[in-house]
């Protein structure tokens, strides 16, 4: 699947895409029209507030919609391959080995029950050609993956239980399963809120080392301080719809839309001490909030 004859081509486009979820007869509108694309090497940043929609698009991106979702419009490609309508069987091969994520929380992605090593086994052994891989060269591969990811003294943590790691190593361990089967695409998801402020720096410069590697990057996240740090480029999301997107630095100079603007004047700038934080205006939200009821009506 991997379209390595056409590296500079996106690992991931959404083009229109339409969501719905279905419940005990009611009809929720998710996602409207969003056009999303990421491509290799660039970070890629998704933003917007909880509830905007920013999960949701990754759930369609990695087959993960919760039960009654439906994709009523649009389409998804991965790397050039249509996977709008993809079944759980075809999701189940390529998780992992073509598209992968990294969580906020860790402990949410790692077995509380089993060793490190055993759970850095069970993604290696997925990749082509290596499932028949055992013992001292298993052994080997779970430490080199481990050691690029920054982990001190590798061999000692393969035999620890995620507990028994802080949260920036264990989010080196996830980073590490993320990319240890070599996917196209990356996708990090809030991957340093509930980190430290130099954890958080430690933990950006790995995910922009997978980056200049050539995978596709996209970091989903509300904090517009992280994507000033990492991304190239933005899109920003409310409501189930995209309202601007483009290079990080012309969006940053320049905001076409009242919600980006809001939310920079809500982001910290300690290039400005006397920066006064202004929190994002209900009544623009209410009137986002109208306008997207407004275009669920019309489309009814």
């Amino acid at each position: 699947m991997n379209n390595l004859s056409h590296p500079d081509a996106p690992v991931l486009e959404i083009e229109d895409l339409h969501l719905e979820i279905h419940t005990a007869g009611r009809i929720t509108r998710i996602l409207r029209g969003v056009n999303l694309q990421v491509l290799p090497g660039p970070v890629q940043a998704l933003v917007g507030e909880s509830g905007g929609g920013k999960s949701m698009v990754t759930r369609c991106a990695t087959g993960l919609l919760p039960r009654g979702a439906r994709i009523t419009r649009g389409r998804i490609r991965l790397d050039g391959v249509d996977v709008t309508h993809w079944g759980e069987a075809q999701w189940r091969q390529a998780r992992g080995t073509q598209v992968s994520m990294v969580l906020q929380d860790p402990l949410t992605a790692l077995n509380p029950v089993r060793r490190i090593g055993a759970q850095l086994a069970d993604v290696l052994t997925r990749q082509p050609g290596a499932r028949g891989l055992r013992g001292a060269a298993l052994q080997a591969q779970a430490e080199a993956l481990l050691a690029r990811v920054q982990v001190n003294d590798p061999a000692r943590v393969l035999q620890l239980y995620p507990h028994e790691l802080s949260g920036g190593m264990r989010q080196r361990v996830v980073i590490a399963m993320a990319w240890a089967c070599r996917p196209r695409l990356i996708i990090c998801d809030e991957p340093t809120t509930a980190l430290d402020v130099t954890v958080q720096k430690e933990v950006l410069r790995l995910i922009a080392g997978l980056a200049r590697e050539g995978l596709g990057v996209l970091l989903v996240t509300h904090d517009l301080g992280v994507v000033a740090k990492l991304a190239r480029r933005m899109a920003v999301i409310h409501s189930g719809r995209i309202l601007e997107a483009g290079d990080v630095a012309a969006v940053y100079a320049a905001p076409a839309h009242p919600y980006t603007r809001a939310l920079l004047a809500a982001t910290p700038r300690f290039d400005r001490p006397g920066h006064t934080l202004r929190p994002v205006d209900d009544a623009l939200i209410d009137q986002l909030n109208a306008q997207a009821l407004a275009l669920d009506q019309a489309e009814t």
